[in-house]
């Protein structure tokens, strides 16, 4: 792989496994299928309105454009496509992907990730990285970027410049 790494990295498997029992429990993704499924539209706009942004932790207003954006974009995908992503996202075993990474790539990652908790995601991850250099922002959520953007990309424009 050549130039700079910037995309969002998986961790090497999300569930819970016997090779992976530090993972999350398979019945939450069961959870998440099973809202998708019964209610697509609600699912998409539950998930931004609170843990995804962090909107549901005390003293951090919710932002209605940005969950009507999430919700936006979420309903314009297929229904079979967001069910069998959560599957792919969850059950993907990506090590051997993270290991190849030979290029300077930076994981962020929200302290306050209520979705993928840091200690089961980029802190495995980041290692495997030749040059990865894990940078963890205290209290921030899963949507970091989209509602914390002038401490993102800042560092973001740090790293590139070096």
């Amino acid at each position: 792989m050549t130039g700079v790494q910037t995309c969002a990295l998986p961790i090497s498997v999300m569930v819970k496994t016997a090779g992976n029992p530090g993972g999350l429990p398979p019945e939450l993704f069961d959870e998440f299928r099973a809202a998708l499924a019964n209610n697509r539209a609600q699912y998409f706009w539950d998930l931004p309105s609170g843990p995804f942004y962090g909107f549901n932790r005390p003293g951090v207003a919710p932002q209605p454009g940005v969950i009507a954006n999430w919700w936006r974009q979420g309903m314009q995908g297929g229904a079979k496509a967001h069910y069998d992503c959560i599957k792919a996202f969850s059950e993907t075993d990506f090590t051997e992907d993270l290991r190849a990474i030979t290029v300077p790539t930076l994981v962020l990652h929200g302290g306050d990730d209520q979705l993928v908790p840091v200690d089961t995601s980029a802190k495995l991850a980041a290692p495997m990285l030749k040059k990865g250099e894990l940078k963890i922002y205290p209290g921030l959520s899963h949507g970091m970027c989209t509602v914390n953007p002038d401490i993102i990309n800042a560092d973001l424009l740090a790293f590139f410049r070096k």
